[in-house]
């Protein structure tokens, strides 16, 4: 085993969350050494990666599942507008990471396109009716439009009006304003700059133990998987934004905050067509309704994409297993995962999620015609010749424990020691498209002797910080029209509608 190195800050995983973080700490803080650890050879190569995620700015413009109806028949808009405000921080970030060149052209991974929800049957358009006027009254959605028209939704949406029987009403919420992200392009542009300032990487090690010393700081043993090779590296602070493998990482850690949560491994497909004549009649990403009885991941959706400058369309997602919690993972990982603070809570969720064992089941068992056939409820005219199947990112849904019972959580989990030397996140949606005020999270949370210096700086790249956007109308247009002019949000592209 070599000798120990030291640094600063410790950043495992080269994805979107790691870069976010290193980003605003190279910022905030240009003289702390920064070390990134990442297993493969490159960055973002896992769950950022643009085949490995959808690829969606989620607003809560067009996922059904932000906005549940209650038993009344009115409409809970509370965890759309949450959402939201969360993704406004993060644009707001990219725009002063464009304007201060930490991203030299915003449209290398960030491309406008509207957001739109689909429904089809009286009772569901009635839903979407009630939807629509819920949300718009809010500044947030004031730009959506209710679509009720067969007409109009041709125009909008011809792939999916072709050989569509409009004898059943169909409705759509469509949002202009949309975004189509690729947050694999992004992290490497993130983690360019702060390596081109001083940020050790070293791809293709892994992280195969953390221990903390007397003095709060932290020894990570290395594996360099090119060559064996053995190293220690010490760290004042971790963050661990390793995916699927956070969670792995943080109980070796031995983290207290990380007990009694497990995780539960989904793999995600989608069927990808990049035909010219179907990428020119759709653009829009186009979300709709999930089975009955099936977990909020599961909701299908129809989207357009722009992955290294080609125009594709992707359809999905459809649901696989596999023990890994990452898609170049290790089949060891589940039962690796599984011990005895959160056995009680993972056999809990085991017996009381029979619908998502039934889904899981259910798609496991789909053959390539029945995928084809859940597409053409989008698109009624799809032909199998048209469409791949593409195996996109594992995800791990966050179980965790309440006095031994089991909560299959399907957000995402800041986790934070509370001597703040660590952090990890964990769970999936919305996931990238909040990576800024989670890791404001562990800013706050990790370093709280320093936050109050930091956030004049940190409000300069995030405007609306400490405010609600949507109580303050004023200093939403403010912001919103900033971004969507630096971003370059308000030109035609490959995917905006004309």
């Amino acid at each position: 085993m070599t000798g120990e190195a030291t640094t600063d800050v410790v950043l495992v995983g080269a994805g979107i969350m790691s870069a976010t973080l290193g980003a605003l700490l190279r910022l905030l803080e240009p003289d702390w050494s920064i070390t990134l650890v990442e297993r493969l050879d490159g960055a973002a190569a896992e769950s950022s990666d643009a085949w490995n995620n959808a690829g969606t700015g989620h607003s809560a413009l067009c996922e059904l599942n932000y906005t549940p109806q209650q038993p009344d028949g009115s409409i809970d808009i509370s965890k759309a507008v949450r959402v939201n405000e969360q993704f406004q921080m993060t644009r707001q970030f990219w725009a002063y990471a464009v304007e201060n060149g930490l991203v030299a052209d915003p449209r290398s991974f960030l491309h406008p396109i509207p957001h739109v929800s689909f429904v089809h049957g009286a009772a569901n358009v009635k839903y979407l009716q009630s939807r629509y006027d819920a949300l718009s009254a809010n500044p947030l959605f004031a730009g959506m439009e209710y679509i009720d028209d067969e007409d109009e939704f041709a125009r909008r949406l011809p792939l999916m009006a072709h050989q569509r029987d409009f004898a059943e009403p169909v409705a759509l919420n469509w949002t202009q304003q949309g975004t189509d992200v690729d947050f694999g392009a992004l992290s490497r542009h993130l983690l360019g700059y702060v390596a081109a300032r001083g940020m050790t990487t070293r791809f293709g090690h892994e992280v195969r133990d953390l221990r903390q010393n007397s003095d709060g700081s932290w020894t990570l043993k290395l594996v360099n998987l090119r060559t064996g090779d053995t190293s220690k590296l010490g760290a004042r602070f971790v963050f661990v934004g390793a995916g699927g493998g956070a969670l792995n990482l943080l109980q070796k850690a031995g983290m207290k905050q990380a007990k009694g949560f497990g995780g539960f491994p989904v793999s995600g497909k989608f069927l990808r067509s990049d035909v010219s004549r179907l990428t020119a009649a759709h653009r829009a990403k186009v979300y709709g309704q999930p089975p009955v009885g099936a977990p909020p991941m599961s909701v299908p959706h129809l989207d357009a994409r722009v992955i290294n400058g080609r125009s594709w369309l992707l359809f999905g997602p459809f649901a696989g297993w596999s023990p890994k919690f990452l898609k170049q993972g290790d089949v060891l990982d589940l039962p690796e995962s599984i011990t005895l603070n959160n056995i009680a809570s993972m056999v809990n969720v085991g017996l009381t999620q029979f619908g998502l064992l039934k889904y899981l089941v259910g798609q496991l068992m789909l053959s390539d015609a029945e995928r084809i056939g859940a597409l053409r409820e989008f698109a009624p005219s799809a032909t199998d010749s048209d469409w791949e199947l593409n195996v996109a990112g594992q995800r791990v849904q966050v179980i965790c424990g309440a006095k031994g019972k089991g909560v299959l959580d399907f957000g995402t989990t800041v986790l934070a020691a509370g001597d703040g030397t660590i952090a990890g996140l964990l769970g999936a949606s919305p996931g990238a498209s909040t990576a800024v005020p989670a890791m404001l999270d562990v800013l706050e949370r990790c370093f709280a002797k320093r936050y109050q210096a930091w956030l004049p700086k940190i409000k300069e790249m995030v405007p609306s910080l400490g405010h609600e956007l949507s109580s303050e109308p004023g200093l939403f247009d403010e912001v919103w029209s900033h971004g969507t002019r630096v971003l370059r949000l308000d030109e035609s592209s490959a995917v905006a509608t004309g």
